[in-house]
C-alpha cells in the first residue's frame, strides 16, 4: 500500500484531525501547545534560554502522551514534522475559538 503524500497544509489538516479524535488527547495537545506559547513568551520577556529549552518537552511531551496512551497511534510528527507542527497550532486556535470541539 502506498501512503498518501500531502503537498499542502490544507490537504494534511483533515488527516491530522482524524488522528486526534480522543477528547483526552485533544486536551493534552491543547495544554502542551498553550504551554509552548507561554514558554516562548517567557523566554522573550525574561531573556532566559531555559524557557526555549523547555519548549520541545512541553509540546511533544503532552502530545505524545495523548497519542501513545489515548489515541493509540503514532504521531504524525515523525512523517510530516512541519505540517504536524503547523496543525498543532491550527488545532490549538480552532479549539480556543470554538471552530473545533474537544470532544469531536
Amino acid at each position: 500500500m502506498t501512503e498518501k503524500k500531502y503537498k499542502t497544509l490544507n490537504q494534511f489538516y483533515p488527516f491530522y484531525l482524524s488522528e486526534h479524535q480522543n477528547k483526552t488527547s485533544r486536551v493534552l495537545h491543547f495544554i502542551g501547545t498553550g504551554l509552548v506559547f507561554i514558554s516562548l513568551f517567557s523566554a522573550i520577556l525574561f531573556h532566559d534560554w531555559r524557557f526555549f529549552a523547555a519548549i520541545p518537552f512541553l509540546g511533544y511531551g503532552f502530545a505524545w502522551v495523548g497519542h501513545f496512551f489515548f489515541e493509540k497511534n503514532k504521531p504524525a510528527t515523525f512523517q510530516y514534522p512541519l505540517f504536524s507542527l503547523l496543525s498543532d497550532f491550527k488545532l490549538f486556535f480552532d479549539l480556543l475559538f470554538g471552530r473545533q470541539k474537544f470532544n469531536p
